[in-house]
């Protein structure tokens, strides 16, 4: 039978401080609260924070004792999980849900993605304290997912699905001073691909956002979308099929960029620089008002995760 820690605990009466940080820390770790002053979390989802707050707590002369509470019946037990329902939670997550769903359009992509953004963060947060998962959080879990399909139908055209057509090479030297199309609202793959468009292929290259295959302008060469020029070929992102056919595999700085790239786009093997990268391009996008400003910051992030990592092959 699942046990539990519990923290007992009695304050200072003059230290509101104190009791502002503590309330903070106990709601943020999701206990539940058995009665005043007492805690309980499960004991194998503690990570050590109610041995911290003890700790604190004795540190500005409070009382604090964690002790180890263990249900003798089961009916105990349905006790003790009842204190960390949270399906009242969930359901007021839901209508902020349906609300974002239904404004889609009135709100534009870009304001739109944040909103969906904040709503995927709130989720995280309440799955990290949902210790006995339940129909609640698989409800809204499916609402986000449908949230996010109308948001890609609506503004992202979709993403590309893998080619199963054979890479060919292609010559540099043909593709100078040209027009580079595709999907409007530029995350990962698209940008890391922009930049290797920008900095190894065709260094006078202009890009155009569209919001369909069908807006491609005619003489353009289009990338990361069903049908582009330069797109998902069997296992291998647009990213990677762009250094491919332009025979810039080669370079291992490039293809710690790749993989990185990969593994953000469609998942796959971790790779440890993956989640910084990702944080720093999602800081551009939050303060970027423009796709054109987005590629701007990414460019100069690239450029630093490029030299970083051809100084790294340097060295070793």
């Amino acid at each position: 039978m699942d046990s539990f820690n519990a923290l007992v605990l009695s304050l200072p009466t003059r230290n509101s401080t104190l009791r502002m940080r503590l309330w903070r820390a106990l709601k943020e770790s999701g206990c539940g609260v058995l009665r005043d002053g007492v805690y309980v979390l499960p004991e194998a989802d503690t990570n050590g924070a109610l041995g911290k707050l003890e700790a604190e707590i004795r540190s500005h002369g409070g009382f604090a004792m964690t002790l180890q509470v263990k249900p003798r019946s089961s009916a105990q037990m349905d006790e003790l999980r009842k204190l960390f329902d949270r399906g009242n939670q969930y359901a007021a997550l839901a209508p902020r849900v349906r609300e974002a769903k239904g404004s889609l359009a009135r709100l534009g992509a870009r304001r739109a993605q944040t909103a969906i953004r904040r709503l995927e963060r709130a989720f995280q947060r309440l799955s990290a304290i949902d210790f006995f998962a339940g129909e609640a959080k698989s409800q809204l879990a499916a609402a986000l997912a449908d949230l996010k399909a109308a948001y890609a139908s609506m503004y992202s055209g979709g993403e590309p699905r893998f080619s199963k057509r054979a890479l060919r090479p292609h010559e540099r030297v043909r593709f100078q001073k040209r027009v580079w199309a595709t999907r409007k609202d530029l995350w990962v793959d698209r940008l890391a691909s922009a930049w290797l468009i920008k900095r190894f292929i065709d260094r006078e290259a202009k890009f155009v956002w569209i919001s369909r295959p069908s807006e491609c302008p005619k003489k353009a060469l289009g990338f990361d979308y069903d049908g582009a020029d330069f797109t998902h070929v069997k296992k291998l992102v647009t990213f990677e099929v762009l250094l491919t056919s332009f025979g810039l595999d080669a370079d291992p700085a490039l293809m710690d960029i790749a993989r990185a790239v990969h593994f953000l786009d469609v998942g796959g093997i971790p790779v440890a620089d993956a989640k910084g990268l990702e944080t720093v391009l999602r800081g551009a996008k939050e303060k970027a008002r423009s796709d054109d400003a987005l590629l701007s910051e990414a460019m100069r992030t690239f450029d630093h995760f490029y030299s970083a990592y051809r100084s790294q092959k340097g060295s070793s």
